[in-house]
């Protein structure tokens, strides 16, 4: 399990897992840290039979990595591209793998922005977010057009409503977090009790963690999957294509839909994000 707190991904293990599960550092916002963890993974020597892309920062004030790019499509997206590409030796020699990315309901935000994904000009976190969601169901897309004749499938997840898991938008450039919505907004929205207990209905994608974790072991594991690829999940299922989506909000009650909409699967952006990405990295 890679971190960028290798210690306190381990505390949060469970009881007896230690001994099975060893942890790494690697910050995904750190192009030199993700090529260290890869070439560690590949000296290793150990083929890769599941790669779960599961990483991500959520809205918060403009952040910008060292290169310039905004951190949520830095991190949320090209980092898991870049190390993605560094670990395929390992993927091609499992001669069986699936890579799964997860994304969010939020994909419907935004459409990736070719003209400016980094927000030269304007920035609204939301969009941000919905952009870096849109682009980890492209990846999906292409990396399974790319790589499927390897052995190589490429999945993308929305996992459903999941609070409590600390993924919220960055005060500054630390570890310090606010929350995204406060506890009245919340409130308003359903998503938890008078008490600030969080309600779980999976009907309406409001899930515990082991619940939203369902459809990310789903894509990873099931044998349902074995000839299908590039595709986006939701409740242990293809999700249906949204054709005419609605706008949709973040807040909002009822809580929108999160069925995949046509820009998140389109096969030509997905080639056109995957040439983008690839350039990027090289500047």
């Amino acid at each position: 399990m890679a971190a960028r707190d290798p210690d306190r991904a381990a505390s949060a293990l469970a009881a007896g897992m230690l001994e099975r599960v060893k942890t790494d550092q690697l910050d995904l916002l750190d192009p030199a840290s993700i090529d260290a963890f890869a070439a560690r993974y590949l000296d290793s020597g150990r083929p890769l039979h599941i790669l779960i892309n599961n990483a991500g920062i959520m809205s918060g004030p403009l952040v910008r990595d060292a290169r310039g790019y905004e951190s949520q499509f830095a991190t949320n997206h090209l980092g898991h591209f870049q190390l993605t590409l560094g670990l395929l030796p390992a993927l091609r020699a499992a001669h069986g793998a699936r890579v799964v990315n997860l994304t969010s309901g939020g994909h419907r935000v935004s459409d990736i922005r070719w003209d400016d994904p980094h927000f030269t000009t304007g920035y609204d976190g939301i969009l941000g977010y919905g952009q870096s969601k849109t682009a980890n169901v492209l990846l999906a897309v292409e990396l399974d057009r790319r790589w499927a004749e390897d052995g190589i499938r490429g999945y993308a997840v929305h996992p459903g409503i999941v609070l409590g898991t600390n993924l919220g938008p960055w005060l500054a450039a630390g570890e310090e977090r606010t929350p995204w919505l406060s506890d009245d907004e919340l409130r308003a929205m359903g998503l938890i009790d008078d008490s600030g207990r969080q309600i779980i209905d999976p009907d309406r994608e409001m899930k515990t963690p082991q619940q939203g974790a369902s459809t990310t072991v789903f894509a990873a594991t099931s044998p349902l999957l074995a000839r299908i690829g590039g595709v986006y999940l939701k409740d242990n299922d293809i999700s249906p294509l949204d054709e005419n989506p609605a706008d949709f909000t973040f807040g909002s009650d009822p809580v929108p839909p999160s069925d995949v909409v046509p820009h998140a699967v389109d096969p030509e952006s997905a080639r056109r994000l995957w040439e983008l990405s690839e350039r990027l990295l090289k500047a």
